[in-house]
């Protein structure tokens, strides 16, 4: 839980040096620290709710077998251009 914690604060710390570094607005930065995160937190959960949704499946799985078909072509061929 410690790794946690700490790692979450040095996230706060990142998000609050770099707003204020690109701004050199203390409010702005500010801000941007604890909205990004709340936001980060909204996104993941619908990330984890369709990571398994079975329409992405059925895009993950055309798309490996377009990736496993390109790396079935001969080299010669590759090669003509």
């Amino acid at each position: 839980m410690a790794k946690t914690a700490s790692f979450g604060i040095l996230h706060l710390c990142t998000s609050f040096g770099v707003t204020y570094a690109l701004t050199g607005n203390v409010a702005i930065a500010g801000a941007v620290t604890f909205v990004e995160p709340l936001v980060n937190t909204v996104m993941h959960h619908f990330f984890d709710k369709y990571w398994a949704h079975p329409k992405l499946q059925a895009v993950w799985a055309q798309l490996r077998g377009r990736s496993r078909a390109a790396e079935q072509v001969p080299s010669a061929m590759l090669n003509q251009a």
